[in-house]
């Protein structure tokens, strides 16, 4: 399989037609159907359904699609080992809101100094997400929550993060012997924290009467100064929250209030960036770098720390 071709296929696909494909291609569109169409001819089966001048992605084209991506991934990967150990070129990271918000800044900031040759990519997502898109090809590596599959990823320790339970200072006490909040506010499904949270309503017997879905942090942490509900968050977010007055934060119980962050990619799909990235991240766990690590064992100025409910599994 000619891997010219995979790209002028998933450049159709990507830009939703030929026309666009092409000039991105900067191809002639005549060139770019001729080879789509050798390559269904080829393979033997439509890629694409047809309905008038529009094209639609066929299920074989779907399945084509995943391997195209992880195939020309690896293409770049293999000239990039080959022609040169320096990090240089885009470099495709992903990772949680949180670790992004409060972790990657020092780490990140010291990448681009050591490698200004390397473009730094950075999208968030959970853990779910930023796993199947690095099996997709449409990352190098991310930041995700343990547990992760093993299968498919090689991974390294980056972070550990202390969580606890976040109420509004004038909220009812959240503890043993307290109903549970019917209202709480989280991210999206496939969140490990909401999923956390979950799992510790379910120890209780209990379920969410609502969930106040936000896409940031400080946008949770406002609402849940407002009262509107409670959030189970890494205790470092807090630092970079300005009203901690406002919120009355309760501790897990020792052992179950901890997670590890770990930085992930595909096996086999080791290339110099990562190890870039990995040896700052040892540096900054060895204290070579001036770490930006908020102390996660102190409440927020003027906040209230006491023991919430049972923890959640782990």
């Amino acid at each position: 399989m000619d891997l010219s071709d995979l790209r002028i296929f998933r450049a159709v696909v990507e830009e939703g037609g030929v026309t666009k494909a092409a000039a991105r291609l900067h191809r002639v569109q005549s060139n770019v159907t001729t080879r789509v169409r050798q390559l269904e001819e080829d393979l033997g089966v439509p890629l694409f359904l047809r309905e008038g001048k529009r094209l639609h992605l066929a299920p074989a084209g779907q399945v084509l699609l995943d391997y195209a991506s992880r195939l020309l991934a690896l293409s770049d990967e293999a000239r990039e080992a080959v022609q040169d150990s320096r990090p240089r070129g885009v470099f495709r990271l992903g990772s949680m809101e949180s670790t992004a918000a409060v972790r990657l800044p020092e780490p990140l900031a010291e990448y681009h100094r050591r490698f200004p040759d390397v473009r730094l990519e950075l999208s968030t997502g959970n853990p779910e997400q930023l796993s199947a898109r690095l099996l997709r090809g449409d990352l190098d590596a991310a930041f995700v929550v343990e547990p992760i599959a093993e299968a498919p990823f090689e991974k390294a320790p980056a972070f550990e993060e202390e969580l606890a339970i976040v109420a509004a200072a004038h909220h009812a006490p959240v503890g043993p012997d307290c109903d549970l909040p019917p209202a709480v506010i989280a991210f999206e499904a496939g969140c490990p924290h909401r999923k956390r949270l979950e799992a510790w309503y379910a120890d209780r017997d209990a379920v969410f009467e609502r969930v106040i879905e936000m896409t940031s942090y400080h946008a949770m942490l406002g609402c849940v100064a407002a009262g509107m509900g409670i959030a189970l968050l890494p205790r470092s977010v807090l630092a970079t929250f300005p009203e901690t007055t406002r919120l009355a934060v309760y501790d897990l119980p020792p052992g179950l209030d901890r997670t590890k962050t770990v930085l992930i990619w595909r096996k086999g799909g080791g290339a110099p960036k990562i190890a870039a990235l990995l040896d700052i991240l040892g540096d900054l766990r060895a204290g070579d770098l001036p770490a930006d690590n908020p102390s996660a064992a102190s409440p927020p100025p003027g906040g209230q720390s006491q023991t919430a409910a049972p923890a959640p599994r782990s």
